[in-house]
């Protein structure tokens, strides 16, 4: 019964979203180097290159140096390491939120907001951190608030059903955190974690996995595969009905192993994990959130688990947004 509240609750919470747009399929091989526009055999070819670029990760991560940064107050910009056909999106927007205690010059997380964030999410969560003695950097993801073109309304250009694109845009947003965790490192921070939810969430997997720096990662909202949960998930049955009859999800799956967490989970051994994930989820099904869970038991992996008593979207709700903040905070402040 508690099971059906909170999946109706869910489900109607996800209907408040009116500006979903079904986009036409698209594999988007002009987004991939090395790969020209041409559809004959789009499949062999883009899976040829994610096996490639798993295998070689660390060359499909690597950072570019910069020192083009300008904090203006709270207001941090820096140019992004991948260079977009929309001049929006290629300056990275973020907000320092610097913690005024002795201990806040030591600690300090990145912030990774969920999908269609705004320019306030995650905000509250900052200042949260602030009341636990660490300093936050929230990043505005691609595509995302100012970083979104004009002809936008929603971040579809970092997920959708353009496959190349999205790879691409996931890729540039593990850069653009790279480049914000350099920042902070640059600012005498010893000890640098790292926050992610939903999106965000694999988005910091990722960067935790090929950024040295990073010592912790708070995963709120898991999957072991990109593909499977906007193949499932409620928040992307728009993206799927643009893939649908176009490519199947094991084919899907292969080519979006490279923005995936499941290849990268012994690079991550040896720092401090948190493992969120709702028991009512229906955007990040529970079956994956299990399936990446027992993945690093299966391997003997250090990690923590949480379990949150709701679902996705009201994970936003009090009072269920104070027990997933507090617990973030909370390992975070130990870990770091």
């Amino acid at each position: 019964m508690i099971r059906r509240v909170f999946h109706n609750w869910e489900r109607r919470l996800a209907a408040a979203a009116e500006n979903r747009i079904v986009r036409p399929f698209e594999w988007g091989l002009e987004w991939i180097d090395g790969l020209d526009d041409q559809d004959d055999d789009a499949i062999r070819r883009l899976s040829a290159w994610a096996s490639r670029a798993v295998e070689n990760s660390d060359q499909f991560f690597a950072l570019p140096p910069t020192d083009d940064y300008v904090l203006d107050g709270e207001r941090l910009t820096f140019p992004s390491a991948v260079t977009t056909p929309h001049p929006e999106n290629n300056i990275v927007l973020a907000r320092y939120f610097a913690d005024k205690s002795d201990r806040g010059r030591k600690r300090a997380v990145v912030v990774l907001p969920q999908w269609n964030a705004d320019a306030q999410g995650h905000v509250g969560l900052c200042h949260l951190l602030n009341r636990f003695g660490i300093s936050a950097l929230r990043i505005s993801l691609p595509y995302h608030d100012a970083r979104m073109p004009p002809e936008l309304r929603r971040a579809d250009y970092i997920v959708s059903s353009n496959v190349g694109r999205t790879a691409q845009v996931c890729r540039q947003a593990v850069l653009d955190t790279r480049r914000a965790v350099a920042w902070l490192a640059r600012q005498g921070y010893g000890s640098i974690g790292i926050l992610g939810t939903s999106l965000g969430s694999c988005l910091a997997m990722l960067t935790a996995a090929h950024e040295p720096l990073v010592r912790a990662a708070a995963l709120n909202h898991i999957s072991p595969y990109f593909a499977d949960v906007i193949w499932e998930g409620l928040s992307t049955e728009h993206v799927r009905a643009g893939l649908d009859g176009r490519i199947q999800l094991d084919a899907l799956r292969r080519i979006w192993m490279p923005i995936s967490p499941f290849p990268y989970l012994e690079r991550v051994r040896g720092k401090r994990l948190l493992l969120v994930y709702a028991r009512y989820d229906l955007t990040f099904p529970v079956t994956l959130s299990k399936m990446l869970v027992n993945e690093f038991k299966r391997r003997g992996i250090d990690h923590q688990v949480a379990v949150l008593p709701c679902g996705h979207y009201s994970t936003g709700i009090t009072p269920f947004k104070w027990i997933d903040g507090i617990t973030l905070c909370r390992f975070l402040s130990r870990s770091l």
